[in-house]
């Protein structure tokens, strides 16, 4: 249950019913994440193409590394609702429970060494964001992400802080059912 008044697929009209429209064609239904922006529809839509850009860029970030991203900032920022989103998509993508849980632990010595460099950067611009410098690039340099890469996973960072602040901030504190279809909510 959010903290705010939403409005319901079944009521949508105009803008709202494209955006959930657009959204349910790859799903079945919009999400109670886009729901939350449901009183403002130029919004919702906005939200829902920058969701599709930053998960459809074409840097080489791979799919591990980018969900690897989305589940250390959900998990640092204490979102339920999207952690566990991003712990099915880690799952389907090979992660072990045992490693999820050391993602969530923000141990990532066992990881690859990209995936242990994204894993990093992803923390410190989510808990500290001030402090990262150059260096930090460097570093990203130095595990094989080309600049591009780098620009990718500083967008998946930064769109999974806005998107954490947005659930937590509304209430939006539920996790989904683990039979969720977390890959099927980026639409089309």
């Amino acid at each position: 249950m959010v903290w705010i008044r939403t409005v319901p697929p079944d009521e949508a009209d105009g803008r709202l019913a494209e955006a959930y429209a657009w959204q349910a064609r790859s799903l079945g239904a919009p999400t109670t994440f886009t729901q939350l922006g449901s009183l403002e529809p130029e919004l919702v839509h906005a939200r829902l193409v920058l969701y599709r850009a930053s998960e459809r860029t074409s840097s080489n970030l791979t799919e591990r590394q980018k969900n690897l991203i989305s589940h250390v900032v959900s998990s640092a920022n204490s979102t339920p609702h999207c952690a566990s989103r991003s712990a099915i998509k880690l799952r389907e993508l090979g992660f072990s429970a045992e490693e999820i849980r050391a993602i969530e632990d923000e141990h990532f010595e066992d990881l690859a060494l990209d995936e242990a460099a994204v894993a990093r950067y992803a923390l410190k611009l989510t808990r500290q964001p001030g402090s990262v410098s150059e260096k930090d690039i460097e570093a990203l340099r130095a595990a094989g992400l080309s600049d591009h890469d780098i620009l990718d996973a500083n967008n998946q960072t930064a769109h999974l802080n806005y998107t954490n602040r947005v659930a937590n901030g509304l209430g939006l504190l539920e996790e989904v059912a683990p039979d969720f279809p977390a890959f099927a909510t980026v639409p089309d």
